[in-house]
């Protein structure tokens, strides 16, 4: 297990939370119209989802590996396309229409639950964004370093967490956001573009035959 691979699952685990998306996004509403409090509360509920969709993301990659390289390649290339696809999509975006009300949540620590083990883009974003990362040290993984992984990827989580709960809620955050809401998804759109980019460079060498043995 090599500090490098335990870097990647880390900064995977803290772009999977921190890159907008639409718990991003709903986090944010709940932030600006009900407080840190109920903020928190919705991101400690979305924490099972991100485990579990995480974990079996990493499962994916794992056994990816070790039933051969040519899966793995083929994976990390679906799975840059898809980045690409998503990135496209948040450079492309039509502004939301302003003055869109902000929902108030009852029960953020239930619907964070909820919404994170229901999400259907959960997994995908995941498997794509762990693989983004993970594909330059495919070698080194195994089942063996699965549960190390995990808990990088869990300390990832955590810090993500807790800068979203220390910057929610506050005026200028939710000022600064209405603002440059365009500006922040095209942002987050080159970000998946540069994860994209990253996986079809692993992937492509292998699956043409040009990757040293």
């Amino acid at each position: 297990m090599t500090f490098t691979l335990l870097a990647s699952a880390f900064l995977a685990a803290m772009a999977y939370i921190l890159t907008p998306g639409p718990a991003f996004l709903a986090l944010l509403g709940i932030g600006a119209g009900q407080g840190r409090r109920a903020g928190a509360r919705f991101i400690a509920g979305h924490l099972a989802g991100d485990i579990v969709w995480s974990a079996l993301a990493l499962v994916a990659i794992v056994g990816a590996k070790t039933i051969g390289t040519v899966i793995f390649d083929a994976l990390g290339l679906a799975c840059g396309l898809y980045l690409a696809w998503i990135g496209w999509s948040a450079l492309t975006a039509k502004p939301r229409a302003p003055g869109e009300a902000l929902v108030t949540v009852e029960r953020p620590l239930t619907r964070g639950l909820v919404f994170g083990l229901t999400n259907p883009k959960g997994y995908p974003v995941a498997l794509a964004t762990f693989t983004a990362l993970l594909a330059g040290s495919a070698d080194a993984l195994s089942f063996g370093s699965l549960p190390v992984l995990l808990a990088a990827s869990l300390v990832g989580f955590l810090v993500a967490d807790l800068i979203l709960v220390a910057i929610i809620g506050a005026g200028f955050v939710r000022r600064f956001y209405r603002r440059n809401e365009r500006a922040i998804v095209r942002l987050s759109g080159l970000l998946f573009c540069g994860f994209a980019l990253q996986a079809i460079v692993h992937a492509t060498p292998g699956l043409l035959g040009w990757r040293r043995a």
